[in-house]
């Protein structure tokens, strides 16, 4: 997502309160270290985990195994909500991505996200590229997801604010 209408939402934000600039928030997503991913199971409950996301090409993306629940739930649907920020209550941003999940599977996609992954968690993250997905040494194949944003909320605390970033 590049350039999206934003807009503060007035009736949860403080009456002095700035709209967060879709630069802060895409800086949030950037440099996170954990997100938490909330799917659905095929008989509507939540399912909830944390991960290693890498935003990139305005994009949101995740890995899972094939056989994990992750996976399992995005073969049924595949709507998304990815989650980030701090547990504190008087600083920080917290950033909310909604969206689809769909599968990555193109080659080049695939080499440049190993390469993005690289950098997160002082390069622990180490993928290789084969059969559509990424390969490592800790076992079976990881499946690539991208979510492009259908909506993202950025929750500013401290001087709280309530911003919408939406596609144009």
């Amino acid at each position: 997502m590049n350039d999206p209408e934003t807009t503060l939402d007035t009736r949860f934000s403080a009456p002095d309160a700035e709209p967060t600039t879709w630069q802060a928030t895409q800086a949030v997503l950037e440099n996170a270290q954990i997100t938490w991913l909330t799917t659905v199971r095929a008989d509507g409950r939540p399912h909830v985990t944390p991960l290693v996301a890498v935003w990139l090409d305005g994009a949101l993306h995740f890995t899972t195994g094939p056989e994990e629940q992750k996976a399992v739930n995005l073969a049924a649907n595949p709507n998304v909500v990815l989650t980030t920020g701090s547990d504190t209550w008087d600083e920080g941003l917290d950033v909310v991505v909604e969206g689809e999940a769909r599968r990555v599977t193109a080659r080049e996609a695939l080499e440049r996200l190993a390469a993005a992954w690289r950098t997160k968690w002082d390069g622990q993250w180490q993928y290789e590229v084969g059969d559509g997905a990424f390969r490592n040494d800790i076992g079976g194949p990881a499946l690539v997801f991208a979510v492009d944003p259908a909506k993202v909320l950025a929750f500013g605390k401290g001087r709280f604010s309530q911003t919408r970033h939406v596609p144009r």
